[in-house]
């Protein structure tokens, strides 16, 4: 349909995209509807069906699961969250990670600071507790 607008006339193209959005965001609080029952069902279905199976049960769940996902994702939020989660991922891959060695050595630098830290709290809780035993007396 944006197609056709574009081709009609380029400047209506944003108000075809915004009522295709608003009549999505309409049916939002039903789709959040279906979630929440999706979601209680496999919760309700699991307590019982208790003395099934636990695998039948976990795979009810599983299913479940999926189904609410899907409904959830096909919400504007639900969209805009799976953007996140792919932008995400193409950051991570981004990332150029840290050699064996480097975390080795960090985590290394890491330990050795929390033990001297340790050891000069400990210095001066006992110096501070013999300052105040000699107050009190």
């Amino acid at each position: 349909m944006a197609e056709i607008a574009e081709a009609v006339n380029p400047s209506l193209e944003w108000v075809i995209e915004m009522s295709e959005t608003a009549a999505t965001s309409r049916l939002d609080p039903l789709k959040w509807l279906l979630v929440v029952a999706l979601v209680a069902t496999a919760v309700v279905g699991n307590s019982y069906y208790a003395d099934q199976s636990l695998l039948y049960r976990v795979l009810a769940m599983v299913v479940m699961a999926i189904a609410a996902g899907w409904v959830a994702s096909t919400t504007v939020k639900g969209g805009a969250f799976w953007s996140l989660v792919k932008g995400a991922r193409t950051e991570i891959r981004k990332v150029v990670w840290p050699t064996r060695q480097e975390t080795t050595q960090t985590t290394l630098i890491v330990v050795v600071f929390v033990i001297v830290m340790a050891l000069i709290l400990w210095a001066l809780d006992s110096l501070l507790g013999w300052v105040a035993s000699m107050f009190i007396g």
